[in-house]
């Protein structure tokens, strides 16, 4: 397991490091970074490691910006002081969020989280995907889900049961492994079939979607999409 550490704080990163070993004594931590303009630099010249551990407020920024430009292809786990971030981070690949100070305990945790999404793609082919929940990563099935939504850069679930998770793919992601039973609706709505009530005229030759779980949001369908959904809809 390749590991990136960005961290400002050479002592933290230091401990971070230590951590690590101690958790994972076959790691080999390729790189310890100290800045965004640091890590951007070392990123376009080296080969992409398995996992990075990051600090979020650094000297000159935030590294959100680092990974704005990785395109969620890396796992982040968020090490960091602030816990108002979180949202934000789970938006930009991040698979785990340590409030410091960690332990050698918190960055087991944090490791066998990231062991555990690495098998994400034998779950989806079993007809399930991983979602968090609290402190837990859980399988969900596909056939399970009425809708995932976007909500602040952050894509969640909601099931049947009404319970909520946020799953750590894009829309795109899951469109492909949701297969024909969702629609994409709008960039913020991919649904289910069977999570679909009715349907019934709204503003602008646009479609409301009516599910058959309570939830919030309008749903609606643009008029370009309307005869796409209306036929996938009818099981065509």
């Amino acid at each position: 397991m390749r590991i990136v550490i960005i961290e400002d704080e050479p002592l933290t990163a230091k401990d971070l490091a230590s951590c690590v070993l101690a958790a994972e004594p076959a790691a080999e931590i390729v790189a310890t970074l100290g800045s965004v303009g640091e890590a951007n630099a070392w990123f376009r010249g080296n080969a992409l490691p398995d996992v990075i551990f990051s600090d979020i407020q650094l000297g000159d920024g935030k590294s959100f910006a680092v990974f704005e430009k990785l395109m969620r292809t890396v796992p982040v786990i968020f090490c960091t002081a602030h816990d108002e971030f979180a949202l934000e981070a789970f938006g930009a690949a991040g698979i785990d969020y340590l409030l410091k100070p960690f332990t050698e305990k918190t960055v087991r945790g944090a490791i066998e989280k990231y062991k555990a999404l690495k098998a994400a793609p034998r779950v989806a082919a079993a007809g399930a995907i991983l979602v968090y929940y609290k402190e837990k990563i859980l399988p969900v099935k596909i056939g399970d889900i009425a809708l995932f939504y976007l909500e602040r850069e952050v894509v969640r679930i909601v099931g049947f049961d009404g319970k909520a998770y946020v799953v750590n793919k894009s829309l795109e992601e899951l469109e492909g492994l949701a297969g024909a039973g969702f629609f994409r609706v709008n960039r913020q709505y991919l649904v289910n079939r069977k999570g679909v009530k009715d349907v019934s005229q709204y503003f602008g030759r646009k479609l409301l979607v009516n599910l058959v779980l309570p939830f919030e949001d309008k749903i609606t369908v643009g008029r370009l999409k309307v005869p796409a959904f209306l036929e996938w809809l009818a099981g065509s």
